[in-house]
């Protein structure tokens, strides 16, 4: 888990973030890697409590991590990927994505609340990525804080793309994660990626019963032509 921008609450001192990292211990990713070792699976985490446009760290997070530059955060990315063993999948998780998606409104980090629409993408998180991938680049990223529903109406995001180094992109916001159907059936949003070994087979966003029981598929096409 990463936590997002919201999670560090109104607290400049960084005490509620400090919470939130005890809370979740060992299972937050923030610059680092975190292995499963019941399964062929890390996951290495980007900079925490991001909320988008290029780079910024707040008060909290300074109080917590210390001050830390666009190319520390970055080292600190390319260092933790370096762990990933050649076997298994390089994945990324960030709260916001990568600068150089896009600056249109319903582009993956575009940002839509207010014009003129710009790419408000992590910039250190490019720079990461871009460094990563002259040794080994990443399969995929995930990351959300974009709302897939654009302000005002006026459309929905594009939530995949693929980067010129064969990386997966997906934004994973559909907001709200939960919603009722039709039918009355209280539904709940995940994204899904599948992997063959560390080749990427399958995304998807789905939808849940809380039980658990699949109700409805949006297939991702991977294998598009859609570069970055």
């Amino acid at each position: 888990m990463i936590l997002g921008n919201h999670d560090r609450g109104r607290d400049r001192s960084g005490g509620i973030l400090e919470q939130q990292r005890a809370v979740l211990g060992d299972l937050h990713c923030a610059w680092r890697s975190i292995h499963w070792p019941e399964l062929p699976l890390t996951v290495v985490g980007a900079r925490p409590c991001s909320a988008g446009g290029g780079f910024h760290l707040s008060k909290a997070v300074e109080a917590v991590y210390g001050p830390v530059s666009l190319e520390a955060s970055a080292e600190r990315i390319v260092q933790a990927a370096a762990e990933v063993p050649a076997d298994q999948p390089l994945i990324v998780m960030a709260h916001c994505g990568p600068s150089g998606l896009g600056s249109d409104a319903a582009s993956p980090c575009g940002r839509d609340w207010k014009p003129p629409a710009v790419d408000w993408g992590d910039q250190d998180l490019a720079l990461a990525l871009d460094r990563m991938a002259k040794h080994r680049p990443a399969d995929l990223v995930i990351f959300g804080h974009m709302h897939h529903a654009l302000k005002r109406g006026s459309g929905v995001r594009q939530t995949l793309l693929r980067h010129r180094h064969g990386t997966a992109l997906i934004n994973a916001a559909c907001v709200p994660r939960s919603g009722v159907d039709g039918q009355g059936r209280m539904l709940l949003h995940l994204s899904w990626a599948e992997f063959q070994g560390s080749r990427l087979t399958q995304l998807a966003h789905r939808w849940y019963t809380p039980d658990a029981e699949l109700i409805h598929q949006e297939r991702l096409p991977i294998d598009a032509p859609l570069p970055c």
